[in-house]
């Protein structure tokens, strides 16, 4: 469903769970500059209405899923640590030229938007099925299933307004060009990299 060229290696979970704090902490960040993203596209593009509406109960969702985050950390006697850069975000959103229109960068933003949710949602599903942790392994379960419905939103937004067939060929090479950083990042205790 998700399409990935370069699934996680479930010896993922296994670095995940050795290093909880460090993940939990990377994982509350991504769901805070989630919630920033969609606030951006409210911003960016105000006369979208059905845009601004679904952004508009998306950063609410993702800054639900901060504080859900937030509270698994305290919970365990850990603090939130400092934000950290997040370089698989970086390179994913290098793949698009900067040099394009207005509704150009919409159509390519939703695109990275979408790639990332579809990637959590991924690490997340590795989470669930690989960590003995059991209220964790529940957690990410359940946050799978968010993570796929805003893949498949963002997604069908770029076909909405990018066109279906160039969004597609477009989203392919995404693809295939995320699987090469996955390729060199996708080692350490974060959710992306």
């Amino acid at each position: 469903m998700l399409g990935l060229k370069l699934p996680t290696d479930p010896r993922w979970a296994n670095i995940a769970e050795k290093n909880i704090e460090e993940i939990l902490t990377d994982h509350a960040y991504c769901e805070q500059k989630a919630a920033s993203s969609a606030i951006s596209f409210i911003i960016l593009y105000p006369e979208k209405t059905e845009l601004v509406e679904a952004m508009a109960a998306l950063s609410r969702e993702e800054m639900e899923h901060f504080q859900m985050v937030h509270e698994r950390i305290v919970a365990r006697g850990l603090e939130l640590g400092r934000p950290r850069k997040d370089e698989y975000v970086k390179q994913v959103a290098d793949f698009f030229s900067k040099n394009v229109s207005r509704d150009q960068r919409l159509v390519q933003d939703l695109m990275i938007a979408a790639l990332i949710e579809a990637r959590s949602c991924e690490r997340f599903r590795v989470l669930s099925e690989n960590i003995e942790d059991k209220e964790l392994a529940e957690f990410y379960r359940n946050l799978m299933v968010s993570e796929a419905n805003h893949y498949t939103m963002f997604l069908k937004f770029a076909r909405q307004y990018g066109g279906r067939e160039k969004v597609d060929e477009q989203w392919n090479a995404l693809l295939t060009f995320e699987a090469e950083v996955m390729r060199n990042l996708g080692k350490e205790e974060k959710i992306h990299g």
